[in-house]
């Protein structure tokens, strides 16, 4: 199974998604960012604003995915926002293709929570919180689709990451 928490900077994904892989081993954090830093270093001469714009990342997610879920037996934690619909179909699709049972799981907050958790992690450099913030309103004109493609919404304004985790155990639970 592929956990995929959606959501947008401050909602509590790569919190959450350590929550899990802590929770079990069953558990294998996966980190689809590498896959477009692997391509924006190899196409550095084809930039986007985004390494989600290449093709190619698209195409090659579900199948980094799979080789390491193939290679560990775990299921994965993927925890990366993908905004486009578009982009989510092909994912999801190229995951499906392969054989994955995919739990969507978008990981949802008001406005106010966002920009306020985004102002106040000091982990990020100071320079991406514009972009940080400037998604908020991506993810809000995108939050129609992206609650109606999710197999679990979870407000993680009145949640924390531990009783998110939970939820999203009980979820994979129930889906067995």
């Amino acid at each position: 199974m592929i956990l995929w928490l959606n959501g947008t900077f401050g909602v509590g994904k790569t919190t959450t998604g350590a929550r899990l892989a802590e929770a079990s081993p069953r558990f294998r954090h996966f980190d689809p960012e590498w896959v477009g830093y692997m391509l924006a270093n190899n196409l550095a001469d084809h930039q986007v604003s985004d390494f989600q714009h290449y093709p190619s990342w698209r195409r090659l997610v579900p199948v980094v995915a799979d080789e390491i879920a193939g290679f560990t037996g775990q299921d994965l934690v993927a925890a990366q926002s993908v905004l486009v619909e578009s982009y989510w179909h092909e994912i999801r699709g190229g995951l499906a293709s392969l054989g994955h049972d995919v739990l969507h799981v978008v990981l949802d907050a008001d406005a106010a929570t966002l920009h306020a958790r985004i102002d106040a992690d000091d982990e990020e450099p100071e320079r991406v919180r514009p972009w940080r913030h400037r998604h908020v309103d991506t993810y809000r004109s995108a939050r129609s689709w992206l609650v109606d493609s999710a197999d679990l919404v979870v407000d993680t304004a009145t949640h924390d990451a531990a009783a998110t985790a939970h939820r999203i155990i009980d979820a994979v639970a129930a889906r067995r």
